[in-house]
């Protein structure tokens, strides 16, 4: 193939030469290995802010106040100086304009962001491509021994306030809000949110419940489904009528001295943990057909560890796609732990439409591995929209990043601590893969650790 390091020569070359069908981006991308940053400006002039992030198309550098209360957003100006010479590489004598931050970067607006009593969540942040919005959120401080309310676990810490803002980044207009009063949402590095297409499925520590909201056209936050305690929009209702009627029927008999009996809330298991528990029953039942082997088959396995699934509670969650979640499950320990390689968990996913369980992992799983390994893109859930994150390298479409993966594996001193470290990632944090060319494994050598 035809490979010049000579800018001027590959335009020639593109002038006269079509790309394959479908491979025009790909050959764009291919003029980066001509474009290597090759030089550094020390002790730049810079704003006192807290720098985040690029959005992935490149056309907002996000940033927020050193205090924690207002959104900054720049523009890139990119190229503003050139090099004429053939010891670039070490030409010192460059413009006093170039140690300056506003030389490469335009201010937009700056907007405040958080109330008196809060502060931005300086780790999160999401982009939707097609309508450029912005997804921030803010918080109040953190409550470590919050009071146990009704529905909320123990051992989870406690916000009075969070919110998920929703921003158009053109000028910085706050479209819609939505708070979310006395939780736990984990918000560091996008955790607790994924954005996928124009739903932003949001966890909810405390209450355990998934909260799927909808991003209109128009900048509005919708209310879709919450998934938890419930299952169904109806489920609710259908639970509320029923303890209703049962209620009608005690007064009739003891006129109505039941009235303090707890709530059936309370007394059943959520939703989505009996869909989980009827999953895992029915395929522990299907694993043998002698009705004896059965039964013990069921004690060894089910029975004898019922109270530990039933302790399980809802981690962390990525969709799959519009109508199937990931969902990570563990205990309240995990959560709270750093290093969660060793600790035992489960993953299940799950689909919103039909409210079912369709597969259920450990995180030693060697199946789930292999489905990782094979199929890594379709873990990633890019937008469908996106032009962007759909050339981010992994081992399910790189050779390159699938053999250092194999290098990694046979290095590996024990292959199920190995399979537990790398599904330890899952499901994966929102945007948290880099789509820039700088990381394609296609037209770069490097290595992930440095």
């Amino acid at each position: 193939m035809f490979k010049t390091n000579n800018v001027t020569s590959r335009i020639f070359e593109r002038q006269i030469r079509t790309p394959a069908p479908g491979t025009s981006v790909h050959s764009a991308r291919r003029f980066y290995e001509n474009l290597v940053p090759s030089f550094t400006i020390y002790d730049v002039e810079c704003p006192d802010h807290s720098f985040f992030k690029f959005t992935d198309d490149g056309q907002y550098f996000v940033c927020f106040s050193r205090n924690r209360q207002d959104l900054i957003v720049y523009r890139p100006t990119w190229l503003s100086f050139s090099c004429k010479g053939e010891d670039c590489d070490n030409n010192q004598e460059l413009p006093p304009q170039v140690k300056r931050f506003e030389s490469f970067f335009t201010q937009l607006y700056v907007k405040p962001l958080a109330s008196c009593n809060e502060l931005i969540c300086k780790d999160f942040f999401l982009y939707m491509e097609s309508n450029q919005f912005g997804i921030f959120a803010t918080s109040t401080a953190q409550i470590q021994d919050a009071r146990g309310t009704d529905g909320a676990i123990l051992g989870v810490p406690s916000f009075e306030k969070i919110t998920i803002h929703l921003f158009r980044l053109e000028d910085g207009f706050k479209l819609d809000e939505k708070v979310f009063h006395n939780d736990c949402v984990n918000l560091t590095h996008n955790m607790g949110a994924f954005l996928y297409d124009d739903l932003l499925a949001v966890v909810s520590l405390r209450y355990q419940t998934i909260h799927i909201l909808q991003i209109r056209d128009s900048g509005n936050l919708v209310d879709v489904r919450a998934i938890g305690a419930y299952c169904r929009e109806d489920d609710e209702l259908f639970i509320n009528s029923s303890s209703q009627l049962a209620g009608n029927r005690g007064d009739l008999v003891d006129n109505g001295t039941n009235h303090d009996q707890p709530n059936s809330n309370n007394s059943f298991l959520s939703g989505i943990k009996q869909r989980l528990l009827s999953f895992i029953f029915r395929e522990i039942w299907s694993e043998e057909t002698d009705q004896t082997q059965r039964v013990q088959c069921l004690k060894k396995k089910f029975y004898f560890h019922f109270q530990d699934y039933v302790d399980l509670v809802i981690l962390k969650v990525q969709f799959l796609d519009r109508h199937h979640l990931l969902i990570k499950f563990g205990s309240v320990d995990v959560g709270a732990s750093r290093n969660t390689d060793q600790l035992p968990a489960f993953f299940a996913v799950y689909n919103m439409e039909t409210t079912e369980i369709v597969a259920f992992y450990q995180n030693a799983a060697d199946e789930l591995y292999l489905l990782f390994e094979r199929f890594c893109d379709h873990f990633h859930a890019t937008s469908i929209n996106s032009m962007y994150m759909n050339f981010i390298s992994s081992h399910s479409n790189n050779i390159h990043a699938l053999e250092q993966l194999k290098s990694m594996k046979n290095k590996a001193t024990s292959i199920s601590q190995f399979v537990k470290k790398m599904l330890s990632s899952l499901p994966l944090n929102c945007q948290s893969m880099s789509p820039s060319p700088y990381f394609d494994q296609s037209l770069f050598r490097f290595d992930e650790k440095v």
